[in-house]
Protein backbone atom coordinates (compact mmCIF):
# COMPACT_ATOMS: atom_id res chain seq x y z
CA UNK A 1 0.00 0.00 0.00
CA UNK A 2 0.97 3.41 -0.76
CA UNK A 3 2.10 5.32 2.51
CA UNK A 4 -0.18 8.81 2.31
CA UNK A 5 1.48 11.96 1.63
CA UNK A 6 1.94 14.25 4.51
CA UNK A 7 1.87 17.91 4.70
CA UNK A 8 2.58 20.55 7.63
CA UNK A 9 -0.26 23.84 7.26
CA UNK A 10 1.66 26.94 9.14
CA UNK A 11 -1.33 29.36 9.84
CA UNK A 12 -4.62 28.56 11.81
CA UNK A 13 -6.60 31.11 10.13
CA UNK A 14 -9.33 31.07 7.40
CA UNK A 15 -7.20 30.10 4.53
CA UNK A 16 -4.83 27.76 6.18
CA UNK A 17 -7.63 25.94 8.09
CA UNK A 18 -9.14 25.61 4.31
CA UNK A 19 -6.13 24.06 2.84
CA UNK A 20 -5.96 21.91 5.66
CA UNK A 21 -9.24 20.11 5.26
CA UNK A 22 -8.43 19.81 1.74
CA UNK A 23 -5.63 18.36 2.34
CA UNK A 24 -7.30 15.67 4.46
CA UNK A 25 -10.03 14.96 2.69
CA UNK A 26 -7.56 14.31 -0.32
CA UNK A 27 -6.11 11.42 1.92
CA UNK A 28 -2.61 13.63 3.32
CA UNK A 29 -1.46 13.22 6.90
CA UNK A 30 -2.04 16.72 7.46
CA UNK A 31 -0.91 18.93 10.97
CA UNK A 32 -2.23 22.13 11.14
CA UNK A 33 -0.36 24.81 13.36
CA UNK A 34 -1.11 28.02 14.72
CA UNK A 35 0.50 30.39 17.06
CA UNK A 36 -2.09 31.05 19.57
CA UNK A 37 -2.73 28.15 22.21
CA UNK A 38 -5.74 28.79 22.96
CA UNK A 39 -7.11 29.41 19.25
CA UNK A 40 -5.20 25.82 18.94
CA UNK A 41 -6.81 24.37 22.10
CA UNK A 42 -10.50 25.08 20.90
CA UNK A 43 -9.89 23.51 17.67
CA UNK A 44 -8.96 20.46 19.34
CA UNK A 45 -11.60 19.70 21.23
CA UNK A 46 -14.86 21.43 18.82
CA UNK A 47 -12.35 20.02 15.64
CA UNK A 48 -13.41 22.40 13.44
CA UNK A 49 -12.18 26.19 13.08
CA UNK A 50 -15.23 27.57 15.09
CA UNK A 51 -13.62 31.27 14.42
CA UNK A 52 -13.16 31.26 11.17
CA UNK A 53 -15.12 28.19 9.74
CA UNK A 54 -17.57 27.06 12.15
CA UNK A 55 -19.72 25.13 9.88
CA UNK A 56 -16.93 22.14 8.53
CA UNK A 57 -15.64 19.44 11.23
CA UNK A 58 -11.91 18.17 10.80
CA UNK A 59 -11.41 15.36 9.25
CA UNK A 60 -9.65 12.91 11.08
CA UNK A 61 -6.68 12.60 9.34
CA UNK A 62 -6.23 16.48 10.46
CA UNK A 63 -4.52 17.27 13.95
CA UNK A 64 -3.86 20.84 15.23
CA UNK A 65 -0.87 21.35 17.20
CA UNK A 66 0.93 25.06 18.82
CA UNK A 67 4.37 23.46 18.34
CA UNK A 68 6.49 25.02 15.63
CA UNK A 69 9.14 22.42 16.09
CA UNK A 70 5.86 19.85 15.89
CA UNK A 71 4.84 21.00 12.41
CA UNK A 72 8.01 21.96 11.15
CA UNK A 73 9.49 18.39 11.38
CA UNK A 74 6.25 16.41 10.47
CA UNK A 75 6.49 16.61 6.78
CA UNK A 76 9.01 18.27 4.48
CA UNK A 77 6.55 20.05 2.65
CA UNK A 78 5.41 22.99 4.82
CA UNK A 79 2.22 25.14 3.24
CA UNK A 80 2.79 28.60 5.24
CA UNK A 81 -0.17 30.58 5.32
CA UNK A 82 0.60 33.29 7.83
CA UNK A 83 -0.29 37.29 7.02
CA UNK A 84 2.67 38.92 5.01
CA UNK A 85 3.82 41.16 8.29
CA UNK A 86 4.36 37.14 9.91
CA UNK A 87 6.21 35.65 7.25
CA UNK A 88 9.43 37.09 7.76
CA UNK A 89 9.33 36.30 11.88
CA UNK A 90 7.82 32.29 10.98
CA UNK A 91 10.58 31.88 8.20
CA UNK A 92 12.96 32.70 10.25
CA UNK A 93 11.92 30.52 13.28
CA UNK A 94 11.57 27.65 11.02
CA UNK A 95 14.92 27.78 9.59
CA UNK A 96 16.73 27.19 13.54
CA UNK A 97 13.68 24.19 14.01
CA UNK A 98 14.27 22.33 10.98
CA UNK A 99 16.02 19.10 11.00
CA UNK A 100 15.92 17.74 7.43
CA UNK A 101 15.48 19.28 3.95
CA UNK A 102 12.49 20.75 3.46
CA UNK A 103 9.96 22.29 0.67
CA UNK A 104 8.51 25.35 1.14
CA UNK A 105 5.41 26.93 -0.48
CA UNK A 106 3.33 29.82 1.08
CA UNK A 107 -0.18 30.63 0.48
CA UNK A 108 0.83 34.55 2.12
CA UNK A 109 -0.77 37.41 -0.62
CA UNK A 110 1.66 40.50 0.07
CA UNK A 111 5.14 42.26 0.34
CA UNK A 112 7.58 41.64 3.05
CA UNK A 113 7.08 44.90 5.03
CA UNK A 114 10.36 45.01 5.97
CA UNK A 115 11.95 45.80 3.16
CA UNK A 116 8.79 45.80 0.62
CA UNK A 117 10.25 42.87 -1.32
CA UNK A 118 8.74 39.58 -2.93
CA UNK A 119 8.44 36.80 -0.35
CA UNK A 120 10.54 34.31 -2.03
CA UNK A 121 13.53 36.79 -1.96
CA UNK A 122 13.14 36.36 1.93
CA UNK A 123 12.76 32.52 1.41
CA UNK A 124 16.01 32.05 -1.23
CA UNK A 125 18.53 34.39 1.28
CA UNK A 126 17.34 32.02 4.38
CA UNK A 127 17.27 28.62 2.94
CA UNK A 128 19.80 26.57 0.53
CA UNK A 129 19.79 27.70 -3.21
CA UNK A 130 18.48 23.93 -3.93
CA UNK A 131 15.43 24.72 -1.89
CA UNK A 132 12.16 23.75 -4.14
CA UNK A 133 9.64 26.59 -3.61
CA UNK A 134 6.45 27.36 -4.73
CA UNK A 135 3.73 30.19 -4.45
CA UNK A 136 -0.24 28.97 -4.10
CA UNK A 137 -2.29 31.83 -5.12
CA UNK A 138 -5.43 32.39 -7.43
CA UNK A 139 -9.48 33.87 -6.72
CA UNK A 140 -10.01 31.80 -3.86
CA UNK A 141 -12.23 32.42 -0.56
CA UNK A 142 -11.60 30.48 1.77
CA UNK A 143 -15.14 29.15 2.61
CA UNK A 144 -16.12 28.34 -0.70
CA UNK A 145 -12.95 25.95 -0.60
CA UNK A 146 -13.98 24.62 2.13
CA UNK A 147 -17.55 24.06 1.35
CA UNK A 148 -15.67 22.02 -1.98
CA UNK A 149 -17.33 24.71 -4.34
CA UNK A 150 -15.87 24.76 -7.78
CA UNK A 151 -12.05 26.68 -7.60
CA UNK A 152 -9.38 27.05 -10.03
CA UNK A 153 -6.03 28.77 -9.17
CA UNK A 154 -2.04 28.91 -9.87
CA UNK A 155 0.89 27.16 -8.57
CA UNK A 156 4.25 29.02 -9.42
CA UNK A 157 7.20 26.53 -8.62
CA UNK A 158 10.78 26.95 -9.04
CA UNK A 159 11.32 23.30 -9.58
CA UNK A 160 8.50 21.68 -12.05
CA UNK A 161 8.21 18.48 -10.18
CA UNK A 162 7.40 20.59 -6.95
CA UNK A 163 4.89 22.02 -8.66
CA UNK A 164 3.64 18.21 -10.10
CA UNK A 165 3.78 17.45 -6.58
CA UNK A 166 2.15 19.72 -4.64
CA UNK A 167 -0.73 19.47 -7.66
CA UNK A 168 -1.33 16.27 -6.67
CA UNK A 169 -1.64 16.66 -2.93
CA UNK A 170 -4.26 19.01 -3.52
CA UNK A 171 -6.30 18.76 -6.70
CA UNK A 172 -9.37 16.97 -6.74
CA UNK A 173 -12.83 17.17 -9.02
CA UNK A 174 -13.57 20.79 -7.12
CA UNK A 175 -10.13 21.91 -6.43
CA UNK A 176 -8.18 22.55 -10.04
CA UNK A 177 -4.69 23.49 -10.19
CA UNK A 178 -2.27 25.19 -12.99
CA UNK A 179 0.98 25.19 -12.66
CA UNK A 180 3.48 27.48 -13.89
CA UNK A 181 7.44 28.81 -13.20
CA UNK A 182 6.49 32.69 -12.91
CA UNK A 183 6.78 33.39 -9.22
CA UNK A 184 7.17 36.83 -9.59
CA UNK A 185 4.22 37.34 -11.51
CA UNK A 186 1.89 35.06 -9.23
CA UNK A 187 3.01 37.34 -6.29
CA UNK A 188 2.73 40.85 -7.47
CA UNK A 189 -0.76 39.71 -8.80
CA UNK A 190 -2.14 38.27 -5.48
CA UNK A 191 -0.44 41.20 -3.82
CA UNK A 192 -1.44 43.85 -5.56
CA UNK A 193 -4.91 43.05 -6.42
CA UNK A 194 -5.48 43.79 -2.22
CA UNK A 195 -5.20 47.25 -2.91
CA UNK A 196 -7.69 47.67 -5.75
CA UNK A 197 -9.76 46.14 -3.42
CA UNK A 198 -9.83 48.54 -1.09
CA UNK A 199 -9.77 51.52 -3.62
CA UNK A 200 -13.15 49.45 -5.52
CA UNK A 201 -14.81 49.20 -2.18
CA UNK A 202 -14.09 53.10 -1.08
CA UNK A 203 -15.96 53.60 -4.92
CA UNK A 204 -18.70 51.59 -3.63
CA UNK A 205 -18.97 52.92 0.23
CA UNK A 206 -19.42 56.39 -1.87
CA UNK A 207 -22.36 55.23 -3.53
CA UNK A 208 -20.46 55.37 -7.14
CA UNK A 209 -22.24 52.63 -9.47
CA UNK A 210 -21.16 49.65 -11.37
CA UNK A 211 -19.53 51.76 -14.59
CA UNK A 212 -17.24 53.70 -12.26
CA UNK A 213 -16.22 49.58 -10.58
CA UNK A 214 -15.15 48.64 -14.54
CA UNK A 215 -13.21 51.12 -14.87
CA UNK A 216 -11.34 50.88 -11.75
CA UNK A 217 -10.97 47.04 -12.15
CA UNK A 218 -9.95 47.31 -16.27
CA UNK A 219 -7.00 50.35 -15.06
CA UNK A 220 -6.63 48.63 -12.25
CA UNK A 221 -5.11 45.37 -13.86
CA UNK A 222 -3.40 47.86 -16.61
CA UNK A 223 -1.23 48.80 -12.95
CA UNK A 224 -0.43 45.45 -11.80
CA UNK A 225 0.90 44.80 -15.35
CA UNK A 226 3.04 47.48 -15.37
CA UNK A 227 4.57 46.54 -12.03
CA UNK A 228 4.83 42.77 -12.21
CA UNK A 229 6.45 43.23 -15.89
CA UNK A 230 9.17 45.38 -14.70
CA UNK A 231 9.78 43.20 -11.62
CA UNK A 232 10.06 40.59 -14.10
CA UNK A 233 6.45 38.97 -14.16
CA UNK A 234 5.11 37.55 -17.40
CA UNK A 235 1.58 39.10 -18.96
CA UNK A 236 0.35 35.81 -19.40
CA UNK A 237 0.25 35.26 -15.32
CA UNK A 238 -1.10 38.68 -14.65
CA UNK A 239 -4.28 38.00 -17.18
CA UNK A 240 -4.73 34.87 -15.82
CA UNK A 241 -5.87 33.55 -12.38
CA UNK A 242 -3.34 34.70 -10.21
CA UNK A 243 -3.84 38.57 -11.78
CA UNK A 244 -7.06 38.95 -13.28
CA UNK A 245 -8.95 36.22 -11.44
CA UNK A 246 -7.52 36.87 -8.13
CA UNK A 247 -8.65 40.91 -9.04
CA UNK A 248 -11.96 40.45 -10.18
CA UNK A 249 -13.01 37.88 -6.98
CA UNK A 250 -11.44 40.59 -4.37
CA UNK A 251 -13.07 43.69 -6.09
CA UNK A 252 -16.48 43.00 -6.87
CA UNK A 253 -17.58 40.12 -3.94
CA UNK A 254 -18.49 41.17 -0.22
CA UNK A 255 -16.60 38.21 0.97
CA UNK A 256 -13.23 40.09 0.40
CA UNK A 257 -11.85 41.71 3.56
CA UNK A 258 -9.97 44.17 1.18
CA UNK A 259 -13.10 45.54 -0.42
CA UNK A 260 -14.94 45.15 3.00
CA UNK A 261 -12.84 47.86 4.46
CA UNK A 262 -13.07 49.68 1.58
CA UNK A 263 -16.63 49.90 1.61
CA UNK A 264 -16.37 50.71 5.33
CA UNK A 265 -14.06 53.80 4.69
CA UNK A 266 -16.16 54.59 1.28
CA UNK A 267 -19.24 54.98 3.75
CA UNK A 268 -17.27 57.05 6.31
CA UNK A 269 -15.67 54.74 9.00
CA UNK A 270 -12.02 55.69 9.96
CA UNK A 271 -9.43 52.89 9.61
CA UNK A 272 -9.96 51.44 13.54
CA UNK A 273 -13.80 50.90 13.20
CA UNK A 274 -13.40 49.33 9.67
CA UNK A 275 -10.81 46.70 11.03
CA UNK A 276 -12.73 45.80 14.12
CA UNK A 277 -15.57 45.11 11.93
CA UNK A 278 -13.61 42.52 10.16
CA UNK A 279 -11.63 41.18 12.48
CA UNK A 280 -9.24 39.56 10.25
CA UNK A 281 -6.59 40.60 8.44
CA UNK A 282 -6.55 42.88 5.76
CA UNK A 283 -3.52 42.60 3.71
CA UNK A 284 -4.20 45.46 1.27
CA UNK A 285 -3.67 48.09 4.14
CA UNK A 286 0.15 47.76 4.45
CA UNK A 287 0.25 46.77 0.57
CA UNK A 288 -0.67 50.15 -0.62
CA UNK A 289 1.97 51.27 1.35
CA UNK A 290 4.61 48.62 -0.17
CA UNK A 291 3.15 48.95 -3.82
CA UNK A 292 3.18 52.63 -3.90
CA UNK A 293 6.89 52.73 -2.40
CA UNK A 294 8.03 50.01 -5.28
CA UNK A 295 6.17 52.52 -7.83
CA UNK A 296 8.22 55.47 -7.17
CA UNK A 297 11.32 53.36 -6.38
CA UNK A 298 10.99 51.98 -10.28
CA UNK A 299 9.05 55.37 -11.28
CA UNK A 300 6.47 53.51 -12.73
CA UNK A 301 2.88 55.49 -12.96
CA UNK A 302 0.49 53.65 -11.24
CA UNK A 303 -2.19 56.25 -10.01
CA UNK A 304 -4.93 54.28 -8.71
CA UNK A 305 -2.61 52.74 -6.46
CA UNK A 306 -1.08 56.06 -4.95
CA UNK A 307 -4.70 57.56 -4.56
CA UNK A 308 -5.40 54.65 -2.26
CA UNK A 309 -2.19 55.25 -0.87
CA UNK A 310 -3.18 59.10 -0.21
CA UNK A 311 -6.42 58.22 1.52
CA UNK A 312 -4.77 55.07 3.78
CA UNK A 313 -1.56 56.90 4.86
CA UNK A 314 -2.28 60.87 4.59
CA UNK A 315 -5.66 61.10 5.63
CA UNK A 316 -6.95 62.17 1.66
CA UNK A 317 -10.81 62.80 1.47
CA UNK A 318 -11.39 59.75 -0.69
CA UNK A 319 -14.15 62.05 -2.76
CA UNK A 320 -10.83 63.83 -3.66
CA UNK A 321 -8.95 61.25 -4.48
CA UNK A 322 -11.53 59.97 -7.18
CA UNK A 323 -11.75 63.94 -8.27
CA UNK A 324 -7.77 63.16 -8.58
CA UNK A 325 -8.07 60.39 -10.60
CA UNK A 326 -10.79 61.89 -13.10
CA UNK A 327 -8.89 64.99 -13.23
CA UNK A 328 -5.62 63.14 -15.42
CA UNK A 329 -4.23 64.60 -18.23
CA UNK A 330 -6.10 62.99 -21.06
CA UNK A 331 -4.26 59.77 -22.41
CA UNK A 332 -4.16 57.24 -25.04
CA UNK A 333 -5.40 53.77 -23.80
Amino acid sequence: MTTPAKISLLGAGSWGTALAILAAQNGCQTLLWGHNPAHIANLKQARKNQRYLPDLNFPENLQVTDDLAQAANFSDILLISVPSHAFQHTILKLKNLIQKPVKIVWATKGFNPADGSLLHTLVTNIFPNNTPIAVLSGPTFAKEVARNLPTALTIAANNPQFAQELSAILHNSHFRIYTSDDLIGVQVGGAVKNVLAIAAGIADGLGFGANTRAALITRGLNEVMRLGIQLGGKPETLMGLAGLGDLLLTCTDNQSRNRSFGLAIGAGKNHQQAIQAIGQEIEGISAAKETYLLARKHNIDMPIIEQTYKVLYEHLDPKIAVKNLLNREQTLE
